[in-house]
């Protein structure tokens, strides 16, 4: 991105227009940060929306922001990067939320939950509803803030070494599955498995899974699935949008002055819309050419889609019981969905039916 376009974004163009940097922003010291990433440097799109927001930051600031990219495992392990941020280690990092539901189950809204909102509505409860607002609530207790910084978009049903034919095929089934997605397969009679992106593929070679998810064609033919379980299934309705957030130690954040931590959230804001833009653009030929490598694709059938979401109600149930967090966050996303699937099939629903239809 042109460094002058990114400033103007971030609200601070009067004085480039003269092509100078801000006095207040020459006036910062000199600011290294490390961002531990939860994925490995080979998922670019994934990956890359942190390298993007590095980047953006770097420009931002004429180099005396900058932002060092560590993937998975070279700081620290994938799933610990909650606690880095959290401890000090890191200033920041990216991941998946739902990664750390087992810390609180409300990590997951910041992410996804099974039948749970689409990419467009997500982001529109958290910059225009009050899921930003009930978030940031939420990450207080754990010293950081968020900002969401990529979006897969409704995310594949994975990688299966037999066929799904009814519900009764997924018991006893070993899969890797993230977040939540796991414990409504467990409802199914599915044993969930949580293995880093980076272990999945000789996992299922090896037959100690039978089957996974990851994200969509162009990973899933980075990574090779389809090699070893060839049956292809959709949608991946524990993932109807999964939101990648930033974390950020709030004592990191709160030592930024008021402009930087400006560019923080335009750069992680612009990231973002990237990261969606990269899928949406690279899906359809991956998927293209995945089917002409030998995966064969299917869409789940109705009772899996329908036991699912039954028992993924039954789980949502039990955490309003027992969970304060879940049950405070959960009555204002559920009203929100709701209401947005009463618009969802209406224009653009409507519109996209008709022409999936055609012949293009």
């Amino acid at each position: 991105m042109e460094r002058r376009k990114f400033l103007k974004s971030a609200g601070i163009a009067g004085v480039l227009a003269a092509g100078s940097a801000p006095a207040i922003v020459n006036a910062q010291e000199t600011i290294r940060w490390r961002l531990a990433s939860s994925f490995p440097k080979a998922l670019d799109t994934i990956f890359g929306a942190a390298e993007v927001f590095a980047k953006n930051v770097s420009e931002a600031t004429g180099g005396k922001f900058s932002i060092s990219v560590h993937a998975g495992g070279e700081l620290v392990p994938p799933f610990g990067v909650v606690d880095a941020v959290q401890q000090g280690t890191v200033e920041c990092c990216h991941t998946a939320p739902y990664y750390f539901f087992g810390k609180d189950e409300a990590f997951a809204f910041d992410c996804a939950i099974p039948f749970g909102m689409n990419s467009r509505q997500l982001t529109a409860w958290m910059y225009q509803g009050n899921g930003m607002k009930l978030m940031r609530e939420f990450y207080a207790q754990f010293s950081m803030l968020n900002f969401p910084m990529g979006n897969t978009g409704a995310q594949m049903g994975g990688w299966y070494r037999k066929e799904i034919k009814s519900v009764a095929d997924i018991n006893g089934m070993k899969m890797r599955i993230g977040g939540f997605g796991g414990r409504v397969l467990t409802k199914l009679g599915g044993v969930p498995q949580s293995i880093p992106g980076g272990e999945i593929y000789q996992s299922l070679e090896k037959g100690t899974i039978d089957a996974t998810e990851w994200v969509g064609p162009y990973d899933d033919l980075k990574l090779g699935f389809h090699k070893v379980a060839p049956f292809y299934y959709y949608p991946g309705w524990w993932e109807g949008g999964a939101q990648l957030s930033l974390y950020v130690g709030d004592k990191a954040f709160n030592g930024l002055s008021k402009e930087y931590q400006s560019i923080v959230r335009q750069a992680a804001s612009d990231a973002h819309i990237t990261m969606q833009a990269k899928y949406d653009a690279l899906n359809p030929t991956a998927l293209k050419q995945l089917i002409a490598e030998g995966a064969k694709l299917n869409r789940f059938p109705k009772d899996v889609m329908d036991a699912a979401f039954k028992a993924s109600r039954e789980v949502y149930a039990e955490l309003n019981d027992k969970n304060p967090n879940w049950k405070k966050i959960y009555a204002d996303y559920s009203r929100f969905q709701a209401d947005a699937y009463q618009w969802a099939p209406i224009a653009e629903g409507s519109f996209d039916q008709y022409m999936s239809a055609q012949k293009l």
